[in-house]
């Protein structure tokens, strides 16, 4: 039978959303008595105490790295997986209103964290307080645990992998409905290379993102403009200065874009002899699926590889090269680097690791994913089939978890830009889908 939430406790969980983005839990590395900033470990102990006045148990680690909320009793432990920490703001005189003040509007929230992840947090949180309102019984442990640092290097989830239990099965309110059952695994990593004493180029960027744009100054800017022309490849030219341009989206998605630093390093590569630039030229630069360096390389349930060419820094004494892969479920990642590895010596490179998040696959007929399933198609009539991604979420910290909403179809996803927000009624209707959810799954 369906489950309503009352609208008093929609209200209640705006008003602790409210709270939550008042809080700019943005990394800040420079703290010292935090990992992660004064500001992250006051949103934990905000989140924590939050849950005890729902009657939770809570944990924070003596470090500050994660902490959790528990009810229940028994062996079996399912987990809602959350994250508090939020990406910079950029320049605030561009947003229109306070990033950290919630501003409610007759159909949106706004807010830094309102779709990524303290408004879907607060969801999935109060839909398990409205459970308990009406009394319904836990059938197991049910633990809510908060991570501070999924914005960057995930720190906190290592932590916890090596100091706590770990959950039976559990969800993830970070993505997209229907629900996320499996993700791409993700290997950053440099090649590294000589340097040179004649020609420098820096071009720095984060390794998630298509870069739109790449910029070179010297002498061959011109000659590298005409080599841009023969491929129709966008750019700008003023005296000695040229910038390409592209078209730039996260790297999970890198078919979708246009690399302007691959399309620059193309073009660099007939007026300058360097390795770096060759391998580029070679290999990345018309094909993002690697190809010509693994051959084909995709399964059914997550698609193809993609490769993003991310930065690159060429200077006296090195070359780098920054790459983002998003690797097939079922791929092997061991085989892949000595494939790649062997394949850069040929290039004077050698390849470091920088990161490296294995992949998800919980498969589609999962008591987990049937269930889910269930309950999300019985409320929204949405047949959409479950959905395999290159992006990243916690889920893919521990076994039999799921990304689980809270994005809708239709919705515009504003996470990590400017004036983000989320519409009420997606608040609303994603606090209704997980009340069901773990009404089905945790509850007698």
């Amino acid at each position: 039978m369906e489950y309503k939430l009352t609208q008093s406790v929609q209200e209640e969980a705006l008003k602790t959303l409210e709270e939550w983005i008042a809080i700019p839990s943005v990394l800040d590395e420079s703290a010292s008595e935090t990992p992660f900033g004064e500001d992250i470990q006051r949103m934990l102990e905000r989140a924590l105490a939050t849950c005890e006045s729902l009657g939770m148990k809570t944990y924070i680690d003596p470090e500050g790295y994660y902490g959790y909320a528990e009810m229940g009793q028994g062996e079996e432990l399912f987990g809602v997986l959350c994250h508090l920490d939020v990406v910079p703001v950029g320049n605030p005189s561009d947003w229109t209103n306070d990033p950290f003040k919630m501003i409610r509007t007759s159909d949106a929230l706004y807010g830094r964290g309102t779709q990524d992840d303290k408004g879907p947090s607060i969801a999935a949180l109060y839909a398990f307080k409205a459970l308990l309102d009406q009394g319904y019984e836990l059938n197991q442990r049910v633990r809510f645990i908060f991570g501070t640092d999924e914005e960057t290097l995930w720190r906190c989830l290592n932590r916890y992998n090596e100091k706590e239990e770990a959950v039976t099965m559990g969800i993830v309110p970070d993505s997209a409905f229907p629900l996320t059952y499996a993700e791409k695994g993700l290997l950053q990593l440099h090649l590294v290379g000589p340097g040179s004493k004649d020609f420098h180029i820096s071009n720095p960027g984060a390794f998630n993102v298509v870069p739109d744009k790449a910029a070179y100054q010297g002498e061959f800017a011109e000659d590298l403009a005409k080599e841009l022309d023969k491929k129709a490849y966008k750019y700008e030219l003023d005296g000695d200065h040229l910038t390409v341009k592209g078209v730039s989206v996260h790297s999970k998605d890198s078919l979708d874009g246009d690399n302007a630093l691959s399309h620059l390093i193309e073009a660099l590569s007939t007026k300058v002899d360097h390795p770096i630039l060759k391998f580029v030229a070679d290999t990345l630069a018309q094909d993002v699926t690697g190809e010509k360096i693994f051959g084909k390389v995709e399964d059914e349930d997550s698609g193809k590889l993609t490769c993003n060419v991310a930065n690159l820094e060429i200077n006296d004494h090195e070359s780098k090269l920054g790459l983002d892969l998003r690797i097939p479920v079922k791929t092997d990642k061991d085989q892949l680097v000595k494939t790649l590895s062997d394949f850069a010596k040929d290039y004077e490179l050698s390849y470091q690791e920088f990161d490296y998040l294995a992949s998800l696959y919980v498969p589609v007929d999962s008591e987990l994913v049937t269930k889910l399933l269930a309950v999300y198609r019985e409320l929204t009539g949405d047949m959409t089939e479950p959905i395999s991604s290159g992006g990243a979420t916690f889920a893919r910290t521990m076994k039999n978890c799921v990304a689980f909403g809270a994005l809708q179809e239709g919705v515009e996803d504003t996470m990590h830009q400017v004036d983000e927000h989320m519409p009420l009624k997606n608040f609303y209707e994603t606090m209704e889908i997980y009340a069901n959810a773990l009404k089905a799954l945790i509850t007698k």
